[in-house]
């Protein structure tokens, strides 16, 4: 069983001119092969969710500037901690594909003035490290989200925060939909707007980053701290080594 959605209507975006779009959008930055891979996350599980609707123009348009993208279905995640050492299928398939990426989509929506509980929890399920892997760290990342009334920034300053404490590189452009059952039509597709401009405006960047920083990653997270704590661990390891043989 597959928790990746499959995306409806990929080359379908009648709000973008297309005229206006950069063949070469990264050309310069760094190796556009292989395909810079963006992992999408959303934060409601709705039937009609506008931050699923929002992930899936980024997803379109990520597609289009020449990404491989997969999207995320939460619908079946347990809580942090609510399963033993979660040890549940959707968490672990969450994190493979943490690890398989180089940049990140976050979409939420923004309810009580901050971002949902299952966009937390999909946060959450993702450590800083395990089994030696890191599903976060030198990634890039977009922040976006949706509200119900008026333009308010709280969700995305937000995952901005976890953003960093992920280790991530958040990218300094964001997307914020107020109003968004305004926004999007009967078929969940975004109306042409400011609104979905920056959300191109905001892809485009991600990728960029992307390509930009993707064959530097492992030398601009590495840390003095950390070489220093791998080395204590090595010590020890050694030292137990010739005590067992001694």
């Amino acid at each position: 069983m597959s928790r990746l959605r499959i995306l409806p209507e990929p080359d379908h975006m009648p709000a973008l001119d297309r005229a206006m779009i950069r063949p070469d959008l990264a050309a310069g930055l760094g190796a556009l092969e292989p395909k810079p891979r963006i992992l999408l996350l959303y934060g409601s599980l709705r039937e009609r969710s506008f931050s699923r609707f929002a992930v899936e123009e980024a997803a379109r348009l990520l597609i289009l500037f020449g990404a491989e993208v997969r999207i995320f279905d939460p619908s079946d995640l347990p809580l942090p901690d609510q399963i033993k050492d979660d040890d549940h299928p959707a968490v672990h398939e969450l994190r493979e594909h943490a690890l398989w990426s180089e940049g990140m989509v976050w979409c939420s929506p923004e309810r009580h003035g901050q971002i949902t509980g299952i966009m937390k929890a999909q946060i959450d399920h993702l450590p800083l490290e395990f089994g030696g892997m890191r599903p976060t760290q030198g990634r890039t990342l977009a922040v976006m989200q949706v509200s119900g009334g008026s333009q308010s920034f709280n969700a995305v300053n937000t995952l901005r925060l976890l953003g960093r404490w992920m280790r991530m590189f958040t990218i300094p452009n964001q997307s914020s939909i107020a109003m968004a059952f305004k926004e999007f039509d009967e078929d969940g597709r975004l109306r042409a707007s400011s609104y979905y401009d920056r959300i191109v405006d905001v892809m485009e960047e991600l990728v960029r980053f992307t390509v930009l920083t993707r064959s530097h990653a492992d030398q601009l997270v590495d840390r003095y701290s950390e070489r220093k704590a791998a080395a204590a661990k090595r010590d020890a390891a050694q030292y137990l080594a010739s005590r067992s043989t001694a």
